[in-house]
């Protein structure tokens, strides 16, 4: 008679599939918990002491971790060595295992939880056996996803065993299992030591969509997803359209992390990862339009991102324009029923008034991996540092301040330049700072925006040739990082100019 281990936390479906495995002339070994449920739900089971002649002992810590179940599992069946070595110790071969494993990463996600607590919620014989069952794939199937009790149970109807191809394939996802378990075992006890840059960093991703293709139609691509993190696209619901491609999530991402900065109703107008447009207004009616007439050129084909509700004005009004994608954070039916006429238009609901958990961001390079913290830090308006003898109002720093949110997040050298809460031009990506602000300014002006604009620099100026450029097309208020050692040359600039400027402190670079 076959015999097959079961210990799970997880007990879903695991009384049916032990009665199938019965139904297949398995003895069914069992260990604690698992046992106890599967007795009283009427499956028949071996308990583990009776196979190994030993207690289970440190209140369940040691129960598996003993040679009769690892030899069971281990010993190759073809090989006369071993044949001879499991018949002279009385050893029973084990054909199945069904495990999975203590519930460490929902342990660790408790507000409350200790250190003690999470330590022993590190599984040490479930991975043991799994490992065990997988490197001896040939002989044994290894069981420790939910979702796979159906195939098994429809291989072992049909061919009276699980497949070679399907038993290869299980013992795989074992390893990535445990892997998985391991990492977050390592990630965990890294943040308790406030080991931010470990010497060996290991990251784990549970597959989430397959894409259509990459950044271009010739590279494949998948979405793979990382955290819990409440403010992701991976957590959209997509109201209409069909799914995001790589691009659209990259560019989507972007523009998220724009609205992040803004309380006040704001509308982010986005293409190619950069912001086309972004208001903040009274009501987010105002605030789309003014994003909208930020540049209702490069706005076509591209994504739209709002904090408050669409409803059916706003509605009518994006309809008016050619996107790829709408964000919001509700809908009512009206507006989304005016969205939904257009049917490849991909409209997402999407909390975009939560907040960014993830800590760290990963960018990948040839051969390696850059991982920095977050950018979560803007300076608030307090901490604005005046260094001209204009003096900004209270409402000068407010407009301040909201070109500095905006050029936070465009690409370096970044020059962003707003009229009040909105922006009227933008210079991204530029291989100097004064080509960034001659596109940015240039376009204002062409968009007839000459008098009492505000300019805002990602970086420092190293000289003071930004602050004449922007002089000659009506800036009368910059907000940049300061720090260079030539700032004098700009803020002596800005006082001959009649020009206040104000220091953040910090710089954004984006790259």
């Amino acid at each position: 008679m076959k015999r097959a281990l079961i210990s799970v936390s997880d007990k879903t479906d695991i009384v049916w599939f032990a009665k199938e495995l019965v139904r297949h002339d398995f003895e069914i070994i069992s260990t604690g918990g698992t046992r106890r449920h599967l007795e009283q739900e009427g499956v028949p089971t071996i308990a583990i002491e009776d196979v190994t002649g030993f207690p289970e002992i440190l209140d369940g810590r040691v129960k598996t971790l003993h040679p009769k179940v690892h030899a069971g599992l281990l010993s190759l069946r073809d090989n006369e060595h071993h044949v001879v070595d499991v018949k002279r110790l009385e050893i029973d071969y084990i054909d199945l295992v069904c495990v999975n494993l203590y519930p460490f990463k929902a342990t660790i996600a408790k507000e409350d939880v200790s250190f003690d607590e999470a330590i022993e919620k590190i599984d040490i014989g479930g991975p043991s056996m799994l490992r065990s069952a997988a490197k001896n794939y040939q002989f044994v199937t290894v069981v420790t996803d939910i979702a796979d009790y159906r195939t098994v149970i429809a291989e072992l109807d049909e061919h009276g065993d699980t497949l070679p191809a399907s038993k290869r394939r299980l013992s795989a996802k074992v390893f990535q299992r445990t892997a998985q378990y391991d990492t977050y075992i390592a990630s965990y006890l890294n943040e308790q030591l406030g080991d931010a840059f470990p010497p060996i960093l290991t990251r784990t991703f549970d597959y989430h969509q397959a894409l259509r293709y990459g950044e271009n139609p010739h590279q494949e691509a998948a979405l793979y997803k990382a955290s819990e993190n409440p403010y992701s696209l991976l957590n959209a619901t997509i109201k209409n359209g069909k799914p995001l491609s790589y691009n659209n999530i990259q560019d989507a991402n972007a523009a998220i992390n724009i609205l992040a900065e803004h309380d006040e109703p704001t509308a982010v107008a986005l293409k190619h990862m950069n912001p086309c447009g972004v208001g903040s207004a009274a009501t987010i009616h105002d605030a789309f339009k003014t994003a909208y007439e930020s540049d209702p050129v490069s706005i076509f084909g591209g994504i739209v991102a709002v904090n408050r509700e669409v409803d059916s004005e706003l509605a009518k009004a994006m309809n008016k324009i050619f996107l790829e994608i709408i964000i919001a954070p509700s809908y009512t039916v009206d507006g989304l029923a005016t969205l939904a006429k257009k049917k490849n238009l991909r409209v997402l609901e999407l909390d975009t008034n939560a907040k960014n958990s993830d800590r760290y961001q990963f960018v990948s390079v040839n051969g390696g991996l850059l991982v920095q913290e977050t950018d979560n830090h803007i300076a608030a308006i307090a901490d604005l540092k005046c260094v001209t003898k204009t003096r900004p109002s209270a409402q000068d720093l407010a407009d301040l301040h909201f070109a500095w949110k905006v050029v936070k997040h465009v690409k370096s050298n970044a020059i962003v330049v707003t009229k009040g809460t909105r922006t009227i031009g933008i210079g991204a990506g530029q291989m100097n700072r004064v080509g960034a602000a001659e596109i940015a300014l240039r376009w204002a002006k062409d968009h007839g925006h000459e008098k009492d604009l505000t300019l805002a620099s990602d970086a420092f100026f190293p000289f003071d040739d930004v602050v004449k450029l922007a002089h000659e097309y009506g800036v009368t208020k910059i907000i940049q990082p300061g720090g260079s050692i030539r700032d004098q040359d700009s803020i002596d600039a800005c006082d001959e100019l009649g020009i206040m400027m104000v220091f953040t402190g910090n710089r954004h670079f984006k790259h």
